[in-house]
C-alpha cells in the first residue's frame, strides 16, 4: 500500500533573491527585461527551464542564458553622461533614431542602463550605472533627489507666477508635484529660468511651463541628487569613483538598492578605439590644441623659421621680387644693405625709391657760420655772407 503523504510538512520555500533581480545585477538588462526572457522561456537554472519570475536563486545554482552560462557580476558603478540633443534615451527605437547606447557602444563601455530618461532634445547630465537595483532606487521619487534644469523658453512670465509652482499643479488632468521655478533673466523673447523638481513625470517641465504661456526651446538638465555636470563636454564620460558613491548613497539607500563594493569592478573607461578621442580626457570649449611635439610638428616649425632660397617661386616674398624684375622695375637689395635706407614715397606714378639718410650733424657753435642761434632760435644757409633772418615777426 502507498504511503499516505496526507499532513506532511510542505517542502521550505527556497531562500535567495528573485531570479530576474539576479540576473539585472549581472549587468546583463533591466529587471524587467529580464522577468521578460524568464516568461519566453530564454533562462534556465541547474539545467532547468524556467518560466515563472517568482523564482529564487542563491549563490550555488548555476544560471544560463539561452543555454550560455551568466556573466561574472560585477560591482556597481555609475557614469555620469552628458547627453548631446538629438539621441534617444532607449535601447531600441521604432522609427530608427540613433540611441545613446550605440554612442556609448563605440566607446567600449560594457552594457549599462540610464537612470530615468531624457527627451530626444533634452541635453545635460544622465546617470549610467550596470546595477539594475540601483537604477530602480535612483528613479523613484521617494529617494529624494534634486534633478535641476537650466530652461529656456520663449514667451514673458513674472516671478509671482513661478512661485505658485512650489504648491504644485495639474494640467490636463496631470497632476505634478512641487517646482521650484526661478526666472534667471530676458533675453530677447525669450526667458532663462532654474528649475527644480523630485517627480521627473514624462515632458514635465515642459507641460507645466506651457500652461503658464511659455514654449520650451532648450532643456539642460545641470544636476541629478549631488552628481553634478560640472565640465563635463558634450557627449563626455566621467565615472564616479565607488568611495564618492559609496559616501553620496549612504547605508540606508545602499541597502535599499543592494549595491555591491565588493564584487570586481569593471573598468572606469574603456580605451579610446582608433580614430576615437578617449573619454578619459577632457577638452575644455574654445580651447586650441597645443603645440605639435612630435619629429614631423619639428620640421613643419624648423621650415616656417628657415627662409626659402631665392628664386623659389613657392615663398610670396620671391613671387612678387620676380614679378618686379619681370616689370622692369628694380628689385629692392637685401635686407643687409637696406637696414640704413629710407622708404621715400613720390606722387606721379614714380615707384617707391630707397635713399640713404643724411648723416646727423653734430652741435655747432651758434658764434660760428652755419650754426643756429640758441638765443633767437634763428639758422643761416650755412654761407657765411647771409645773414639770418629772426623767427618771429618784426614790430
Amino acid at each position: 500500500m502507498a504511503e499516505n503523504n496526507v499532513g506532511a510538512p510542505a517542502a521550505p520555500p527556497r531562500t535567495g533573491s528573485r531570479l530576474a533581480k539576479v540576473i539585472a545585477r549581472h549587468g546583463l538588462c533591466s529587471r524587467r527585461q529580464a522577468e521578460t526572457w524568464i516568461i519566453a522561456g530564454r533562462i534556465a537554472v541547474n539545467g532547468r527551464t524556467i518560466r515563472t519570475p517568482a523564482f529564487n536563486v542563491t549563490d550555488t545554482d548555476t544560471i544560463s542564458v539561452d543555454g550560455a552560462p551568466l556573466a561574472e557580476k560585477r560591482g556597481t558603478r555609475v557614469w555620469l553622461y552628458h547627453k548631446p540633443a538629438g539621441l534617444v534615451v532607449t535601447e531600441s527605437d521604432p522609427e530608427g533614431r540613433k540611441t545613446i547606447f550605440q554612442d556609448l557602444e563605440l566607446r567600449g563601455l560594457p552594457r549599462v542602463l540610464s537612470v530615468g530618461r531624457l527627451d530626444i532634445n533634452t541635453e545635460g547630465l544622465l546617470l549610467l550605472t550596470n546595477d539594475g537595483g540601483l537604477k530602480r532606487v535612483l528613479e523613484l521619487p521617494a529617494t529624494g533627489w534634486l534633478r535641476r534644469y537650466r530652461v529656456r523658453a520663449h514667451g514673458r512670465i513674472e516671478q509671482a507666477e513661478l512661485d505658485k509652482l512650489r504648491r504644485g499643479t495639474s494640467v490636463e488632468g496631470v497632476r505634478y508635484g512641487p517646482i521650484e521655478a526661478t526666472l534667471e533673466r530676458v533675453q530677447g523673447g525669450n526667458v532663462w529660468l532654474q528649475i527644480a523638481l523630485k517627480e521627473g513625470k514624462n515632458r514635465e517641465i515642459k507641460n507645466v511651463l506651457s500652461s503658464l504661456g511659455l514654449q520650451v526651446n532648450r532643456l539642460i538638465r545641470t544636476s541629478f541628487g549631488p552628481f553634478q555636470l560640472g565640465d563635463i563636454p558634450v557627449g563626455g564620460l566621467d565615472t564616479v569613483k565607488a568611495c564618492v558613491l559609496q559616501d553620496q548613497l549612504g547605508k540606508k539607500l545602499a541597502k535599499l538598492a543592494g549595491v555591491d563594493f565588493e564584487a570586481e569592478m569593471p573598468e572606469p573607461l574603456a580605451p579610446a578605439r582608433s580614430g576615437m578621442r578617449s573619454p578619459n580626457t577632457r577638452f575644455k570649449r574654445g580651447r586650441a590644441p597645443g603645440p605639435d611635439k612630435s619629429e614631423a610638428g619639428a620640421k613643419r616649425e624648423e621650415s616656417k623659421r628657415t627662409p626659402a632660397p631665392h628664386g623659389r617661386t613657392g615663398d610670396k616674398r620671391f613671387r612678387a621680387r620676380r614679378g618686379e624684375e619681370q616689370r622692369g622695375r628694380k628689385s629692392p637689395p637685401p635686407e643687409s644693405e637696406t637696414e640704413n635706407l629710407k622708404r621715400v614715397h613720390f606722387s606721379g606714378g614714380r615707384g617707391v625709391e630707397m635713399f640713404q639718410p643724411r648723416a646727423k650733424r653734430k652741435k655747432h657753435d651758434s658764434r660760428k657760420p652755419g650754426g643756429r642761434s640758441k638765443r633767437d632760435g634763428t639758422a643761416s644757409r650755412g654761407r657765411t655772407g647771409d645773414r639770418a633772418r629772426p623767427s618771429g615777426r618784426q614790430k
